[in-house]
């Protein structure tokens, strides 16, 4: 019986491909989970992380959002987040998102160091080819050299 493209693939049906969103939400949550099980254990590695006493642009984004969304819960005393709270945050995306194009650029430098091909690197990033791995990492290098000149 063939599957549709709202009915996830049978993982018993060898001849049935598996459905990319899925895979890639199981290979999310899977790397979610071996880096915190091997690089953030404890609580000493977790404040790797943060700088003790700067908070971060991508941190303090993080921050209001989840205090927005009431993933996390003001401490007695706090003053609720408000408008200029939301503003300064909105602020911050474009900074974070330059420290992500950066962080993302020198994984992928890192791992082309390391020996990875474009094909694992591809597979990691959940994009289809080879050619688009490489072309998204052409792409952040070169945004990156214009930022810094």
């Amino acid at each position: 019986m063939p599957t549709t493209p709202d009915q996830p693939a049978d993982p018993a049906d060898p001849f049935t491909p598996p459905d990319a969103d899925e895979a890639r939400a199981r290979r999310t949550h899977a790397s979610l989970f071996r880096i915190a099980e091997r690089h953030a254990a404890t609580d000493e590695q977790r404040r790797r992380q943060t700088h003790p006493s700067i908070l971060g642009p991508h941190e303090a984004v993080r921050l209001v959002a989840f205090l927005l969304s009431g993933a996390a819960r003001p401490e007695d005393g706090e003053p609720d987040v408000d408008r200029a709270d939301i503003t300064a945050a909105l602020s911050l995306v474009p900074l974070a998102r330059g420290e992500m194009d950066e962080l993302e650029t020198g994984l992928l430098q890192m791992a082309r160091g390391r020996g990875m091909t474009w094909p694992e690197i591809a597979f990691g990033l959940g994009l289809g080819t080879p050619q688009a791995a490489r072309q998204r990492y052409e792409r952040l290098a070169g945004r990156i050299a214009t930022e810094t000149d």
